[in-house]
């Protein structure tokens, strides 16, 4: 996964997805990176995107029948998921929610393929893991089963504990959660990039203080 990891950092600073400077996070920590998928926002980077997330998750090895994305940005990405996945002659259904319940038509929150089997849910990062929860409970009230997490960055920050978000995620749901990078790997990009040299001090001093 190394190779792809940085091959997906360096894919995410081209599309201005991954920038640095200072940056206020969810969780009120002044960060000097931020990552916003919302920026892969036209077919090509949505295509190659797609097809990161498709060989993190061959990659991981989790075992799964269909995807899941909880809206919004999990939407556009179960989508280029499972299209990256048909290409390779894996045809997997996809599904999705509604923040609100559709009152008309065939109403209800969900969308797409019927929810059932092990479903591996996709998104773009952990913060407080509020929507893989919300997330969970849909699938359970399907009598699916939820088997796991695909994330696109892992940022290993401390969530309410001192476990990171993502450990926390694994522990309480007790399924595993993988990412395309994470921020050792992001580290390791930034060590090796002369134009990003200014920046690895400080991520390194965010790394010291809020991470795992």
């Amino acid at each position: 996964m190394s190779e792809i990891s940085q091959e997906f950092i360096a894919f995410s600073v081209k599309k201005q997805v991954l920038r640095f400077g200072e940056f206020k996070t969810k969780a009120g920590r002044l960060s000097p990176y931020f990552f916003n998928a919302g920026l892969f926002n036209d077919g090509e980077s949505l295509l190659k995107l797609g097809e990161f997330y498709a060989k993190s998750i061959q990659a991981s090895g989790i075992q799964f029948d269909m995807l899941f994305g909880p809206a919004y940005k999990g939407i556009p990405l179960v989508a280029a998921i499972s299209i990256a996945f048909a290409r390779e002659g894996k045809n997997y259904p996809y599904a999705y929610n509604r923040k609100e319940a559709k009152d008309h038509g065939e109403g209800g929150t969900l969308v797409g393929a019927p929810v059932q089997g092990r479903v591996l849910i996709i998104d773009d990062v952990i913060s407080a893991g509020t929507s893989i929860r919300e997330s969970v409970e849909l699938i359970l009230q399907q009598q699916a089963t939820p088997c796991g997490v695909s994330i696109a960055l892992d940022r290993q920050e401390k969530g309410l504990t001192e476990l990171s978000a993502v450990q926390e995620v694994e522990k309480n749901n007790r399924m595993p959660v993988s990412s395309i990078a994470n921020l050792t790997d992001l580290l390791k990009y930034i060590e090796n990039s002369a134009d990003l040299a200014q920046y690895l001090h400080k991520v390194d001093l965010y790394r010291q203080q809020y991470c795992v």
